[in-house]
């Protein structure tokens, strides 16, 4: 238990730091460190608390499994999640509102296309998908601890840049606001059009990474495995 009691301190840590400096403290280290220096903080911070955290993941007892992550039905069903999660995640890099630096003047007279049709905040809605996957194939209390930390960041992350762009940019982000979903419309899947094409090899690169990284295959090279291939 103690490597899991270490594994939640440095999950806490890299999504608490994360928190402060996007909003609360972030004023206040604008100001004393200047915009490139706050960046380089920022990300000194985020890389050296996940780092932690991915220490402490490989420390933390791997069992007890709440249930079979191996199963047939479990594998398919994070592929699919993860294959979902890819192509909102590349979709989300074009004319996204909620990046940084991007243009939110004007917004309340653009009506929402494409991914946003589906959600405001597809690449943090990716991150939790993705999340949710490996809960499925993985459930362990450290893979619960993790992940669970990864779908806070990532949900409570949409909220909060909610609220930090409606005191920014006001009536242009409250209409994209009640123009667009904040959780993922599913009926609205098929608005990602060519980014399923687009996200089926970045998919198999990533799952193919399964097996050097991890040692055990994932997505379409498992059930290759499983047939001898």
């Amino acid at each position: 238990m103690a490597g899991l009691w270490e594994l939640i301190v440095a999950v806490v840590a890299f999504v608490g730091t994360h928190f402060l400096m996007s909003h609360g403290l972030r004023p206040t280290l604008m100001r004393a460190l200047g915009g490139k220096g706050f960046q380089a903080v920022y990300s000194l911070v985020a890389i050296v608390t996940l780092s932690l955290a991915v220490l402490a993941f490989g420390r933390a007892p791997r069992e007890p499994l709440l249930w079979d992550g191996h199963s047939a039905v479990a594998w398919t069903l994070a592929s699919v999640l993860t294959f979902v999660a890819m192509a909102l995640l590349l979709a989300s890099f074009v004319g996204n509102p909620a990046l940084p630096g991007a243009r939110v003047a004007g917004l309340s007279a653009i009506m929402p296309k494409g991914v946003y049709r589906i959600t405001r905040h597809p690449m943090m809605f990716a991150i939790a998908i993705w999340a949710v996957a490996h809960v499925i194939v993985a459930p362990s209390p450290r893979g619960l601890v993790l992940m669970g930390g990864m779908i806070t960041l990532a949900i409570g992350g949409s909220h909060l840049q909610d609220l930090k762009k409606d005191r920014q940019h006001g009536r242009d982000w409250r209409a994209w606001m009640r123009r667009t979903s904040f959780w993922p419309d599913l009926s609205m899947l098929g608005k990602l059009g060519g980014y399923w094409a687009l996200a089926l090899l970045p998919w198999l690169f990533v799952t193919w990474l399964h097996m050097p990284a991890a040692g055990e295959p994932a997505g379409i090279w498992l059930w290759l495995q499983a047939a001898g291939l």
